[in-house]
């Protein structure tokens, strides 16, 4: 029982019954923070965007999710101009990240020119190297999540972005996020598990506006370790410069727990 005197703090929505029963068999007490906040189907909210991609097209389109691709294709049905949406995206380069994406894709007789290795942003900023963006007006998916890295890449290459979020994000509750940063500045737990990038975004996002940011950094640098239950979560880590984190190799909840307890049980900590 490797995290006999652990709290472990759960940044997620679902499965919290059945990683809190995994933590408690090992000895430690699991604590509900979600971070998660609540994904929505903007389908009002994207429907001008995608008229404005119709009437002005794109040179260059960016899918990050299958959904989201789906939910694209369902809206434009509804709105009668899904035969111009695949259109352009057949006269477009097109590049993909995950596999599912680029089933989605390949469902619609489209075969990306560029493709992730990993399913990371990072894979598909480095599959998009070389690609030349200068004056190139660019559509972007996203899902919920801005993926500032990526926007950031295409805008310093040259290329005007359009940002296509079929699926918007609302924070978490702010009580929520205060408690969890006071925790972590006063060392009150051992070990924070994130599993989706959004839930890094969030509490990342509230620290920096609330003057939280530089005692959160420190703090998973020196008392608490930060886990990640897979690639895309801890390069949202990575990317809000937290560089000492744990994943498991097989990206999955139950993975992320035991993970975590041989840690502890390895490092004698």
């Amino acid at each position: 029982m490797s995290l006999i005197g652990k709290k472990v703090v759960l940044a997620a929505s679902r499965k919290l019954e059945e990683m809190s029963v995994l933590i408690e068999k090992q000895g430690g007490t699991p604590v509900i923070r979600s971070l998660q906040g609540t994904v929505f189907l903007a389908e009002k909210e994207v429907e001008p965007v995608l008229k404005e991609l119709v009437s002005e097209k794109a040179d260059m389109l960016i899918f990050t999710t299958g959904i989201g691709l789906e939910t694209l294709l369902e809206i434009t049905a509804k709105l009668g101009i899904q035969e111009q949406f695949i259109e352009i995206i057949n006269q477009a380069d097109v590049a993909s990240r995950g596999y599912k994406t680029f089933g989605a894709l390949k469902k619609i007789g489209i075969k990306p020119m560029a493709v992730d290795e990993d399913g990371t942003t990072d894979g598909l900023i480095k599959a998009l190297k070389g690609y030349s963006f200068e004056g190139k007006r660019v559509a972007v998916q996203l899902h919920g999540d801005p993926a500032p890295r990526l926007i950031t890449f295409l805008e310093d290459q040259g290329a005007s972005v359009l940002q296509i979020l079929p699926y918007q994000h609302i924070s978490p509750e702010a009580e929520t996020v205060e408690k969890l940063c006071q925790e972590l500045v006063d060392k009150e737990v051992d070990a924070v598990c994130f599993t989706t990038a959004i839930q890094v975004r969030s509490l990342f996002y509230y620290a920096k506006e609330h003057g939280y940011l530089e005692d959160i950094v420190e703090a998973f640098k020196k008392n608490v370790l930060a886990v990640a239950v897979g690639k895309v979560t801890a390069e949202a880590l990575r990317e809000e410069k937290i560089e000492k984190y744990l994943a498991p190799e097989l990206e999955r909840m139950g993975a992320m727990i035991v993970e975590l307890s041989k840690y502890y049980k390895e490092n004698n900590v």
